[in-house]
């Protein structure tokens, strides 16, 4: 049945309950009498009175429209006006009962008589208020989100130049380079988690300091929200008194002790003490690095505040203090720190891992990634399989005798969590490699090691190692 087998009652009643559902109110002007129409739902929407009202041509509309946007009221309604017949409009209405200023979004077509004369304009009104605040919302998060990339690419750029004035080997400024890109990479991760509100500093000591060295290190303080900004002054901070102690202090003995506390002061801010222990002997460096000078410049201006180092004989003592803007009011729930399974800060100085042999499969959507992967692990010596680019190519591969992979999470857009499947089934070993941060460990709830973007590919080929021998034993 149509609405032409209805009477016009039903069919004027089926049309009231739409209108009504759409959220729509109606209106009519009669050219021919000089009046505006406004029905009752209309008036509900505009503050404009419900009822006949003056009205000879679109100008009677302007005293209720923004100022602002008066002038493209104007323009639209002249370029709409040769097409003739249907007419659309959106603009900042400004109701005359309570002063409040809506969005609109008003269409209309126009009846004309047999000789083409303009009688009537019926159309409808709809409160888009939402869907424009939706769009200016979305707008602000996009003009944040182009400062923070910025933001971020001109401090990855300065960190490049600036480890690569006070690194005197390739070799040197790749590991330096790799570990700060990580630090900055850690502290993202709590801060997107956190949704940029900020980060707690004990999760801040966690991701640095958490699986770098199991049982020679500890931290202790009072619960501190940072903000941004001094998340990541914070986070490269604690990466560089750890590369340091890895390298030369405390961590570089199975005997030694990383201790980290902070207290509150004050003024609001607070003030954290690093102190190594039960390392070799210590003593002031003769040369002057590019991690002194961002400890002692860059992270105590970050913080608001000041950088200490004291290298005492028994071991390093260094004292970082914040003012109170580094502090930002504590959420009322706080993201749990991400888990990681495996330590990919810091790179030491082991020696090249031997892969001789090892058939690894590289699943990575990203180029530049995968042919870094690829090289990493053939100098390594292993027998790369790929690398597959996307699922299927994936998939089309796992015929081939394969000892371990590396997987990224996301091929394109869909999961990885198929290979991972079929691999797992064969009890072949694998390494999530991925920019994924979750809190629950590795994607699709797999046990099997993490390792975050950015990372070093010698990592990536020391976790290949650790699967292996885990296998073999």
């Amino acid at each position: 049945m149509t609405l032409g087998d209805l009477g016009h009652s039903e069919a004027h009643r089926r049309l009231e309950r739409t209108l009504e559902v759409a959220g729509l109110g109606e209106f009519e002007w009669d050219r021919a009498r000089g009046q505006f129409v406004v029905s009752p739902r209309m008036s509900a929407i505009t503050g404009l009175p419900a009822g006949a009202m003056p009205a000879e041509n679109m100008k009677a509309l302007e005293p209720f429209i923004h100022p602002d946007d008066l002038a493209d009221f104007r323009a639209s309604v002249a370029s709409q006006r040769p097409a003739g017949g249907v007419y659309e409009f959106e603009f900042r209405h400004v109701r005359p009962d309570d002063g409040r200023v809506v969005w609109v979004r008003v269409a209309g077509v126009m009846a004309r008589g047999p000789d083409g004369r303009p009688l009537s304009i019926t159309g409808i009104v709809q409160d888009i208020t939402a869907r424009k605040l939706e769009e200016d919302q979305r707008q602000t998060l996009m003009a944040e989100l182009d400062h923070r990339v910025k933001n971020v690419l001109a401090t990855v750029q300065a960190l490049a130049v600036q480890t690569a004035r006070r690194t005197t080997s390739l070799e040197g400024f790749l590991a330096n380079f790799a570990g700060r890109l990580k630090a900055m990479g850690s502290a993202n991760e709590l801060l997107t988690a956190a949704r940029w509100r900020g980060a707690a500093i004990d999760h801040l000591a966690a991701a640095e300091l958490g699986v770098l060295a199991p049982g020679q290190t500890g931290w202790e303080g009072p619960e501190l929200f940072l903000t941004p900004r001094a998340a990541n002054a914070l986070a490269l901070g604690l990466h560089e008194l750890a590369a340091n102690a890895v390298k030369y202090g405390a961590l570089s003995l199975e005997t030694g002790r990383v201790n980290l506390r902070w207290v509150r002061l004050a003024d609001g801010g607070f003030e954290l003490t690093w102190t190594e222990s039960g390392g070799p002997t210590v003593a002031p460096p003769t040369r002057r690095g590019f991690g002194s000078t961002l400890l002692e410049q860059v992270t105590g201006r970050e913080l608001n505040g000041s950088t200490s180092i004291d290298y005492r004989p028994a071991g390093v003592v260094a004292k970082l203090r914040a003012g109170a803007a580094a502090v930002a009011p504590r959420p009322e729930t706080v993201p749990e720190a991400p888990a990681q399974r495996i330590a990919e800060t810091v790179i030491t100085s082991s020696g090249p891992t031997n892969l001789r042999g090892a058939r690894v499969l590289i699943v990575e959507d990203a180029v530049l990634l995968a042919m870094e992967l690829e090289t990493g692990l053939s100098d390594a010596g292993a027998q790369v399989i790929g690398p597959a680019y996307e699922l299927e190519e994936a998939m089309g591969l796992l015929d081939q005798p394969i000892d371990a992979a590396v997987l990224d999470a996301n091929l394109n857009g869909h999961s990885v969590t198929p290979v991972a499947e079929a691999l797992s089934a064969r009890g072949v070993p694998f390494v999530f490699a991925t920019g994924y941060g979750e809190a629950a460990g590795a994607p699709g709830g797999f046990d099997a090691p993490v390792i975050r973007k950015p990372y070093d590919v010698t990592q990536v080929a020391a976790a290949v190692a650790e699967l292996l021998r885990d296998r073999s034993a």
